[in-house]
């Protein structure tokens, strides 16, 4: 007992950081996986990671507080930049519903607890699927353990006031927008077509309600075109999950001062 004193403080570290990881990431922090396996498993993940890393021996006095508020802010902070660039998904889901109509619905998402368009609750559910197909989960963890080469265990400060930080952030967040408008402009266009088709019937033949028929109109449409374009939607996808590990790598160097 008394030979694992000394290595508890670090150890604790290493918790606080993956803990916070699993507070904010993607896949690991859904309300559907049950407190007390996330638990298990952060401690267990910062057990193996402890005899991997090459911790230091640490003393627990005043500046060991703030590595604790470090490690809880860099976990936060990374996890929460990869729920932000995969929540592009749910944004083009919401485009596409503002121009089919349903925007005025909306369900409950189980994972996170919180109001999600109709078509953003879909696609999103078929990238998790597809990032739990291509391992990407694995790749998260991956983020995890290399976050340790880039921000040490035993640095005290993050420069959040580096310009660099702030505009790789702003960037990233930018990016997001930009994914989701790629992801539904298909679906988007062709719907802003079939308006333009009801408009000019509407003029030409006025006998026609076309309030009442433009609704299903517009709907089996973006169905068919989502149909069509699914292959495509999923290669944006692909393209969001490697934009979403260089972001996680890069703001960690800018983190850690690199």
């Amino acid at each position: 007992m008394q030979d694992l004193l000394p290595h508890f403080p670090a150890f604790l570290l290493i918790l606080v950081r993956v803990a916070s990881f699993f507070v904010t990431m993607p896949v690991f922090s859904y309300r559907t996986i049950p407190a007390s396996h996330r638990i298990g498993i952060s401690f267990f993940l910062a057990w193996i990671m402890y005899y991997t890393i090459d911790a230091p021996i640490l003393q627990i006095d005043a500046a060991y507080f703030l590595l604790i508020i470090k490690e809880a802010l860099v976990g936060i902070l990374v996890g929460f930049a990869a729920f932000m660039i995969l929540s592009a998904v749910q944004i083009a889901g919401s485009f596409i519903d503002f121009q089919m109509g349903f925007a005025i619905a909306n369900v409950i998402d189980p994972q996170t607890g919180v109001q999600s368009p109709l078509m953003g609750q879909y696609l999103y559910t078929i990238a998790l699927l597809f990032l739990l197909a291509v391992n990407g989960h694995h790749m998260l963890l991956d983020g995890i353990f290399y976050s340790y080469q880039f921000i040490p265990i035993d640095k005290a400060w993050i420069p959040f006031g580096n310009e660099n930080l702030l505009e790789f952030v702003v960037k990233a967040f930018n990016q997001t927008f930009v994914i989701a408008f790629q992801m539904s402009i298909p679906v988007v266009g062709s719907l802003f077509l079939v308006d333009v088709g009801l408009g000019i019937v509407a003029r030409t033949v006025p006998q026609i309600n076309i309030f009442v028929v433009g609704m299903p109109v517009k709907v089996g449409v973006s169905f068919i075109v989502l149909i069509i374009v699914m292959g495509m939607m999923m290669v944006s996808v692909q393209h969001l999950f490697e934009y979403l590990i260089v972001t996680m790598r890069g703001l960690m160097k800018l983190s850690g001062g690199a």
